[in-house]
């Protein structure tokens, strides 16, 4: 980690993060999920009760993409808006209840139904089945706004780390038919050649052998390391991308290519705002009961949206 100054609130994070014990974990990859539950559950603080939740599962050809409806608790029309919510966890892990408090807060701070979708993940699936998950689950959500309640011309998509690598996918091949995206520190790029990932290999939060370990999980296959709806980096046209937030945080190994990525889609002439958030670390929205930087994030997030729905 060399000598990185930690403000106390991360240092206490982090300490207690070491602590963390995982019962019952049978190898390493049912423990980084554990793991990663555990901490979201510790460090997420109170959630916030929301309007109504419904949670179900949409038919596709050989299985079902399960997704949960977060409705707010101030919905000022018949209609929602809505926000289709891709969630991270390196492409291995993540759940409804990893980012259960995050996607209720989101909810009542933008006032729009936020739509969770449960993709499938790797290795069991690698790619291209989560992002495939992820866009005919949001094309679906379009497709069947009238049904459930929602105005299909106010639909935007939200990504977080690996989220974030699906979500920019999505948004090049449906891109015309959302108003905006938001990237939380977004993984771009398979490569672990930037400076950030230089200055944390070892972390905070997450280290290179473990994203190494991931993306070969999900790009089990060699001829997807030049897939650029696998790797975002490798994006040319982003003709079809929405307008776009880019949240990043100063002491994370994604800074970097998060940063990268942000600038070719303005260099495309993609209309793109792009904030780092000072003394954060990777992950740090899911800190809401220690770091008032997570609500602070949640509220810039709600303005950018609400800004892109009028």
């Amino acid at each position: 980690m060399n000598t990185i100054q930690l403000n106390p609130e991360i240092a206490k994070i982090l300490e207690n993060l070491q602590q963390i014990h995982v019962f019952d974990g049978k190898d390493i990859l049912d423990m980084s999920r554990k793991g990663y539950e555990t901490m979201a559950v510790q460090l997420g603080g109170k959630k916030e009760a929301v309007r109504m939740i419904e949670e179900f599962n949409i038919p596709q050809n050989d299985h079902e993409i399960p997704i949960r409806i977060y409705r707010p608790n101030e919905i000022e029309s018949e209609k929602s808006s809505a926000i289709v919510y891709l969630h991270g966890g390196w492409f291995i892990s993540g759940s409804f209840e990893t980012h259960d408090a995050i996607v209720r807060q989101l909810a009542n701070a933008t006032g729009s139904a936020v739509i969770f979708v449960d993709y499938r993940l790797a290795p069991e699936y690698p790619f291209p089945a989560g992002f495939n998950d992820a866009q005919l689950a949001t094309e679906w959500i379009i497709n069947n706004a009238e049904q459930l309640h929602l105005d299909k011309n106010k639909i935007g998509i939200i990504g977080d780390s690996a989220g974030g690598a699906l979500a920019t996918g999505v948004s090049t091949q449906l891109g015309e038919k959302l108003k905006f995206q938001v990237l939380i520190y977004p993984a771009a790029d398979n490569t672990f050649q930037t400076a950030s990932w230089k200055d944390y290999e070892n972390g905070p939060i997450i280290n290179k052998e473990e994203g190494i370990r991931a993306w070969n999980w999900y790009l089990d296959n060699t001829s997807y390391h030049q897939n650029p709806l696998a790797v975002p980096l490798l994006i040319k046209d982003f003709k079809n991308t929405p307008p776009t937030f880019v949240l990043l945080a100063e002491h994370d190994p994604l800074r970097d290519e998060s940063q990268q990525l942000a600038e070719q889609m303005k260099a495309s002439g993609i209309q793109v705002k792009t904030v780092v958030y000072k003394e954060m670390v990777h992950g740090f929205m899911h800190m809401g009961a220690v770091l008032k930087e997570a609500k602070e994030a949640a509220q810039e997030i709600a303005a950018f949206t609400k800004e892109n729905l009028k």
